[in-house]
């Protein structure tokens, strides 16, 4: 008798060391079904991706919208919405979009991008974008007399600025007076381009340069050597465009391997 009296308490205090651990592993119960702790977990994890801080309060916020998920989950399951075609159907979508994303996220683990591959891509772009920069205006408009009759009237002293924001065709520029801000003539279409460095600073085109947009009327402020951003600033831009074209290529020959007929 004294055994089984022994048993029975052995077995309460063990009950009583592993209660707590269980219920610990539930933040609630929601009409008799259990909540693990792992989905407030995932939640809070997503929450830290994005950048913000997960306190204590946020926490209680996400365990509250777990319990009000798995209320409104329950319901829907009570009305059998989770037998509809329609449900069986974007549940499916839905479990392919994370299996892709799993997918990308263990390549792009196992095939990081190295420090020397975004210096390499850094100084291909500093040997391509070496050079001038050019502060240019421009008026931008349909016909050449037009644009004759524009380069008419700056010379006779109608302000630059002016006609741009009246006449300019270009909506970007053409409300800044036909600022163009700081840029190299690679960003320019060919014509435009090549137009850039004959002109002085200060000098507006003698006649309307044409391009695919329409004629323009060009004006170059001032020039500067190439102002280009240190490595560290663009680094994580670098890292991010080659990792895109890793997992563009990735894709690209899984395609190549399958067989889609």
């Amino acid at each position: 008798m004294k055994k089984n009296l022994m048993s029975v308490l052995a077995a309460a205090a063990l009950l009583g060391t592993l209660a707590p651990l269980a219920l610990a592993q539930n933040v609630a119960t929601v009409n008799g079904k259990a909540i693990p702790a792992s989905r407030v977990e995932a939640l809070a994890q997503q929450l830290a991706r994005s950048g913000r801080e997960v306190t204590p309060e946020i926490r209680a916020q996400i365990k509250e919208e777990v319990i009000a998920r798995e209320i409104l989950v329950q319901e829907a399951q009570k009305q059998g919405l989770d037998a509809s075609a329609d449900f069986k159907t974007q549940l499916e979508l839905a479990r392919d979009t994370l299996m892709i994303r799993e997918l990308l996220s263990a390549y792009q683990k196992a095939h990081p991008v190295a420090e020397a591959d975004i210096k390499a891509e850094y100084d291909k772009f500093v040997a391509a974008n070496t050079g001038k920069e050019y502060h240019a205006h421009h008026i931008l408009v349909e016909k050449e007399d037009q644009a004759k009759a524009i380069i008419a009237q700056i010379k006779k002293g109608a302000k630059f600025e002016d006609i741009a924001k009246k006449s300019s065709k270009d909506p970007g520029s053409g409300a800044n007076g036909g600022d163009l801000g700081w840029a190299g003539a690679g960003n320019y279409v060919t014509e435009f381009a090549e137009a850039l460095p004959k002109l002085g600073k200060g000098k507006m085109t003698e006649t309307p340069v044409k391009t695919q947009f329409g004629y323009h009327i060009i004006r170059v402020d001032d020039v500067r050597e190439a102002q280009l951003p240190k490595f560290d600033d663009v680094k994580q831009q670098i890292a991010q465009q080659l990792i895109q074209q890793k997992m563009g290529k990735y894709q690209e020959e899984l395609r190549a391997k399958a067989k889609v007929e």
